[in-house]
């Protein structure tokens, strides 16, 4: 059997995997906040263990690693007082179910019943000492620091209180990894520090950071490695049966 098949076999495998990951940018392209995937291949020389190696002809595809396009997406104005995007670098704090830190760049929040400042599946936002919760009947403002500040709607309206400031990390990218929510978090699960450097624009949202037209070439492309892949298992099989029908005992 020709060993061409095991490297177009590879090749074709890991060309899927790359289309799965631009399918999956393509259905984030809407989603807030989102960053961009990518799988990075790269060429493995076969190593063999014959005493006569011979010729280094042989190359197999393997994902080398998972790069995210950190760069970010387009400021969108919103209005709304709870929504809130990241000014340059960093990201927002947010608490996970099993109250570990994950972070967002998607500043799209919202009160629960219990006036509680989380995302819209629920995790509450970190502030300085814990979740923030943010009283009934009052006016809110976000400072540029994460810093929300609140009114009364009646009484004393010229009143200002702090209730509470956003947590605003700043990790260094190579630190992060992806969840399988989307979220990303530190590589050694620790909490990253506050960065006092951090901006927010109030009554803004950060949109994904997807190129669709970009990603629909990317997946055109691939489509196109594949079938070329294809080919080549296809053209192997052609030569092993002519070489059968060949070697044949007539």
């Amino acid at each position: 059997m020709d060993r061409v098949i095991y490297t177009a076999m590879t090749g074709a495998s890991q060309t899927l995997n790359r289309q799965a990951a631009v399918a999956q940018n393509l259905a984030n392209v809407s989603t807030d906040g989102y960053r961009a995937e990518e799988h990075r291949l790269r060429a493995v020389q076969l190593q063999s263990n014959a005493a006569q190696k011979g010729l280094a002809t042989r190359a197999f595809v393997v994902d080398a690693s998972t790069h995210t396009d950190f760069s970010p997406g387009p400021m969108i104005n919103t209005g709304r007082p709870f929504d809130m995007a990241v000014q340059g670098q960093g990201w927002i704090a947010v608490q996970a179910p099993d109250g570990s830190e994950a972070y967002t760049r998607n500043g799209s929040f919202e009160l629960s019943v219990n006036g509680v400042l989380q995302t819209r599946s629920g995790w509450p936002v970190q502030g300085d000492g814990g979740p923030i919760s943010i009283p009934p009947e009052v006016k809110t403002s976000v400072g540029i620091d994460g810093t929300i500040s609140v009114v009364p709607e009646s009484g004393a309206q010229n009143t200002v209180n702090t209730v509470g400031r956003v947590k605003l990390v700043n990790p260094p990218e190579a630190d992060l990894v992806r969840g399988a929510d989307g979220l990303f978090r530190m590589k050694d699960g620790s909490a990253a520090p506050a960065d006092e450097q951090a901006r927010i624009a109030a009554g803004h949202i950060e949109g994904s950071n997807v190129n669709a037209a970009e990603q629909m070439v990317t997946m055109i492309s691939l489509a196109r490695q594949f079938e070329m892949q294809m080919k080549v298992l296809s053209s192997a099989q052609a030569n092993d049966n002519a070489a059968t029908q060949i070697l044949a005992v007539k």
